[in-house]
C-alpha cells in the first residue's frame, strides 16, 4: 500500500468515527447528553489525617436532589468519586454527574453546568482527519504546508480564545485587589511517595490549612502554593488572603499570584504571535 492508500484508510477510520459521533450527538445519544447535572451542597467536612495521602481529597458528606424525581441523597466522596475536592466548607455547592436513572453512579466535579454536548472525542477524530491531509501535502509538497497547514487553525482558535481568556485572567487580578485578610493554620501536611519505572523515587507533599472567613465560614483546603518549607509547616500559623465571595479563591502570597496573572496574560499574546507568525510564513513560503 503507498502513502495515498494509507492516507485513504486513516481518513476513512477517523471520518466515519467523527460521523458517528455528530450522529449520536444529533440523536442526543451521547454519554454527556445522557448524564444528569445535580448541584449538590456539602453538608459535613473532615479533616484531613496528618501524613495521610492527598489523592483521597477531603472527605465530605454531600447532599443532593434527583431533578427527574425529586429524591434526596446524602453521599460522600470516598473511593473514586470523581474529581478530587481540595477546597470545602459546609453549605457549598459542588456538581454531581451520574448517568440517568442511576443516582448511586455519581461522580463529583467542581463545574455546576451540565456534561455538554460529548463532541470532544468526534471533533478530535476529524481533526486527525486534517493532520492526515496536512501531513501527506506537506511530504509531496514541501515543509511551508506543514506550517501554513497546522498554523492556521491554532491562530484562529488563539484569536478566539484570547480575549476571554485575558477577560478571566483581569478579573483575577481585580480579585486579588480586593483580598479580605485572616488568619489561618496548616492542620495537615499529606504525603504521597511513588516509584516510577526506572526505580526512581519521588516525593508529593501538600499542606492542608483551614481558616474562618469574617463571614464565619470554616474553609479546609489544600495549599500547593505560597508557603516556605512545605514539608515542615505542620502546626503553623499562616495568613490568608481570601475573596469574600469565594473563600475558595484564596492565597497565602497575593504578590505571587499577581505576577501570575500577568505573565498569564503575556504567555497567551506571545502564543498567539507565534502561532500567526507561522501560519503567515508558511503561506509566503508556499
Amino acid at each position: 500500500m503507498d502513502l495515498h492508500g494509507y492516507l485513504v484508510l486513516w481518513c476513512g477510520v477517523f471520518g466515519a468515527a467523527a460521523l458517528i459521533g455528530y450522529g449520536r450527538s444529533l440523536a442526543g445519544r451521547t454519554r454527556a447528553q445522557r448524564t444528569v447535572t445535580a448541584v449538590g451542597r456539602i453538608e459535613r467536612v473532615s479533616e484531613p489525617r496528618h501524613g495521610s495521602s492527598p489523592s483521597d481529597g477531603i472527605s465530605v458528606v454531600v447532599s443532593f436532589h434527583d431533578p427527574s424525581t425529586g429524591r434526596e441523597f446524602t453521599v460522600t466522596n470516598d473511593g473514586e468519586r470523581g474529581e478530587r475536592i481540595s477546597t470545602a466548607w459546609t453549605g457549598r455547592e459542588i456538581g454531581v454527574r451520574y448517568p440517568r436513572g442511576r443516582p448511586h453512579a455519581y461522580r463529583f466535579t467542581a463545574n455546576l453546568d451540565g456534561a455538554g454536548r460529548g463532541l470532544g472525542w468526534p471533533n478530535f477524530a476529524a481533526f486527525l482527519v486534517y493532520a492526515g491531509l496536512v501531513v501527506v501535502t506537506a511530504i509531496e509538497r514541501g515543509w511551508p504546508w506543514a506550517l501554513f497547514g497546522f498554523g492556521w487553525p491554532w491562530a484562529v482558535s488563539g484569536a478566539y480564545h484570547l480575549p476571554g481568556n485575558v477577560r478571566h485572567a483581569r478579573r483575577r487580578l481585580d480579585t486579588l485587589a480586593s483580598l479580605s485578610t485572616v488568619p489561618g493554620r496548616v492542620i495537615a501536611v499529606l504525603k504521597r511517595v511513588s516509584t516510577d519505572e526506572d526505580g526512581h523515587t519521588s516525593t508529593t507533599v501538600v499542606p492542608v490549612v483551614s481558616f474562618t472567613t469574617r463571614e464565619g465560614t470554616v474553609v479546609t483546603a489544600y495549599c500547593d502554593a505560597g508557603l516556605p518549607d512545605p514539608a515542615g509547616s505542620y502546626g503553623r500559623d499562616i495568613t490568608v488572603r481570601y475573596a469574600p465571595g469565594d473563600p475558595s479563591l484564596f492565597t497565602l502570597d497575593a504578590e505571587a499570584e499577581r505576577r501570575g496573572w500577568r505573565w498569564e496574560i503575556a504567555l497567551n499574546v506571545l502564543t498567539l504571535i507565534a502561532v500567526a507568525s507561522t501560519a503567515v510564513v508558511g503561506a509566503v513560503l508556499v
